[in-house]
């Protein structure tokens, strides 16, 4: 075999080698093209979502569901569920809680829970429900955490602060303060999750 014909073979498979390396290692680096890949959402009113935590619900925090009985996120796996902690005292909160509302409205025949969180003391709790009740027009069921239990598991700073976990608990993004949740980005990447997670 001709010596140049030698040497371009060698360097054709050394250069395949190399090509194939650089392949499996940008794979490995990118991880896998799957599901969670949902930071091309992470536009328009959605610029500032966070997708850095990349941890799991707390599922043994007991907080209070609507029924005023103690319950944990175990007991919501099965679906995507939006998680938004606020207050009747926090403006932005107040201003966001339509958008959610209209959010669960949109979204009610599929998989996904818009979980509200109030904060609020234990003495205004009824007051919050009722606020909550107006504010989304009936769209929401109040939750509470006893003494911020919840938001120190969450890692929650301050408020509104909205987390999305996946159906199995896995956190796939948060937004720290107030966000159009009715915008049609927000309705889009939420689509997106609850079908991807099909």
């Amino acid at each position: 075999m001709p010596q140049n014909l030698t040497r371009n073979l060698v360097v054709g498979m050394l250069l395949a080698s190399i090509a194939a390396i650089v392949y499996v290692l940008f794979s490995a680096a990118a991880g896998p093209e799957d599901d969670y890949a949902f930071e091309r959402y992470a536009t328009g009113p959605l610029a500032e979502l966070d997708f850095a935590y990349a941890g799991e619900v707390p599922e043994q925090t007991e907080f209070i569901g609507p029924d005023g009985k103690g319950l944990t996120f175990e007991a919501l796996q099965g679906e995507v569920i939006l998680v938004n902690f606020w207050a009747t005292w926090c403006g932005p909160c107040e201003r966001e809680m339509p958008s959610l509302g209209a959010l669960q409205t949109a979204l009610q025949d599929k998989p996904f829970k818009v979980i509200a969180v109030s904060v609020d003391d234990e003495k205004d709790k009824t007051f919050a429900a009722e606020q909550l009740r107006v504010w989304t027009g009936n769209a929401l069921s109040m939750y509470h955490t006893p003494e911020f239990a919840l938001t120190y598991a969450v890692g929650v700073r301050g408020f509104p602060t909205t987390v999305l976990y996946d159906r199995k608990g896995r956190e796939i993004a948060r937004y720290a303060g107030e966000l159009d949740w009715a915008s049609i980005e927000a309705v889009s990447f939420i689509r997106a999750v609850i079908e991807a997670d099909a």
